[in-house]
């Protein structure tokens, strides 16, 4: 364990965990966070099922596999994207040197680990979804296969991911732990193909403040086929038909979820998208970075929101 603590210099707890913080990269912590909360209470929502304390420890368990996961995943990107980083986001931990190699390999061994033995420990459907996330998440970065150098197929690792593997993993893995056992409802699909199309345009959009560092070690990105200006509308319009769609859905009764509720947030978060996106500069890397930000934001809202309207509903 020493080597977690070498560098040119020791470096103080505190600086070392808020360089494994950065490492962790947040805004995917965030999001995994409340993807394993939000699964939960649309299960209990539309299992009608009352929360019981003896769920926290399923839930506690499910939370750290998933976020081992994450780390994981994140941590194995950057130990293959050093050189890249160096340009595009040179404050991360591996390219800035607040982290050897060493370190960093070590870190992604042990969440690894960490997170196929705690979903084994935990149920089939949480050990099925881990499982594959990590095979995918290691296909991604990893040479020869390293599936991130194609447009297609770093995009379809991405969504696959986030919007099917984790929704449908978690909605079966509590179904499982609270008994319930049952098909998967309408509220579930509905969040689902929101969550893959919205993921698609966080795919799409992520490479956008990243030109630079791509271009010069030949990742070749849709940003780069077809332009910042093309791919930033494109990502608008992909964000849209989320909203637009999520909004059919409550007006159709197509999924069990509050109308009003849907209606509401749903049409505010669309109006605020449109009116962040205006202001955009896409000759300022650090607007572009913002706003990509942003759109993680209203990623984390729909899993505080669509859960609320299952249980309202």
């Amino acid at each position: 364990m020493n080597q977690f603590y070498q560098q040119n210099s020791a470096i103080a707890p505190k600086s070392w965990f808020y360089s494994f913080w950065k490492f962790s990269r947040p805004h995917t912590i965030m999001g995994t966070t409340l993807s394993v909360l939000g699964l939960y209470l649309i299960t209990l929502g539309v299992t009608s099922t009352n929360f019981s304390s003896l769920h926290i420890s399923q839930i506690l368990a499910t939370w750290i596999a998933c976020i081992c996961g994450n780390i994981y995943i994140v941590g194995l990107n950057q130990l293959e994207d050093i050189d890249i980083d160096k340009i595009n986001k040179p404050d991360l931990p591996l390219a800035s040197g607040e982290f050897t190699r060493g370190q960093g390999q070590l870190i992604v061994i042990i969440t690894g680990i960490v997170a196929l033995a705690l979903a084994w420990l935990t149920g089939p459907f949480l050990m099925g979804m881990v499982t594959i996330s990590l095979a995918i998440g290691t296909a991604y970065s990893l040479p020869p296969i390293r599936l991130k150098q194609f447009p297609f197929w770093a995009a379809l690792c991405i969504f696959s991911v986030r919007g099917t593997i984790v929704n449908l993993g978690l909605f079966l893995h509590f179904s499982w732990v609270l008994q319930r056992s049952q098909g998967i409802p309408g509220a579930v699909w509905a969040l689902t193909v929101f969550i893959l199309v919205f993921t698609f345009a966080i795919a799409i959009f992520k490479d956008i403040p990243d030109m630079e560092g791509d271009r010069f070690y030949n990742i070749t990105t849709f940003t780069l086929q077809l332009g910042q200006q093309k791919v930033f509308n494109l990502a608008l319009w992909v964000l849209t038909i989320c909203y637009v769609g999520m909004i059919l859905v409550a007006l159709f009764n197509l999924a069990e979820v509050n109308t009003i509720f849907i209606l509401i947030t749903h049409i505010v978060a669309l109006i605020v998208m449109w009116w962040q996106g205006a202001g955009v500069d896409l000759q300022d890397k650090q607007a572009i970075t913002n706003f990509y930000q942003f759109i993680w934001k209203l990623f984390f809202i729909e899993y505080l929101i669509f859960p609320v309207s299952c249980l309202l509903a």
